[in-house]
């Protein structure tokens, strides 16, 4: 069995934002050689969030509705692991979409269903963070 490993850097411009990174999943799919397996994609950082969903604008500006509605940024102050930093509602945003995808690899390609794409999701962002890819297969 074969193992591939990469990291991707993202250093986002907003406290927030959505990057589609379907097309560098792909890339390092392909530069594994692996044709059957699965593939592992999670950030490594506990305020952000790897997640498959559509790439349509409405959606994502809903994403943002609802998460200010469950775990609104201000006030600060209504957060008990604010302190240091002032990030507690980053942290439950990550919990609502979760922490990583785990995609079929088949005949070489992510074997997605119909409109599904890979997305990292930022939710304290303005500095540089990491996701893994790990690839496993034959």
């Amino acid at each position: 069995m074969k193992s591939y490993r990469k990291e991707l850097i993202f250093n986002t411009k907003s406290r927030r934002e959505y990057i589609n990174i379907t097309t560098l999943v792909q890339e390092c799919l392909r530069e594994s050689g692996i044709r059957e397996g699965l593939l592992l994609c999670n950030p490594m950082h506990i305020t952000a969030s790897v997640f498959i969903n559509d790439d349509e604008a409405g959606l994502h500006s809903d994403f943002e509705q609802f998460l200010e509605r469950i775990a609104p940024e201000k006030p600060h102050s209504q957060y008990r692991h604010n302190g240091f930093e002032d990030n507690g509602d980053a942290h439950i945003k990550r919990q609502v979409f979760g922490r990583e995808v785990v995609v079929a690899v088949t005949d070489g390609r992510l074997d997605f269903g119909t409109w599904e794409q890979i997305f990292y999701g930022e939710f304290d962002g303005k500095r540089s963070k990491r996701v893994l890819v790990k690839i496993i297969g034959e």
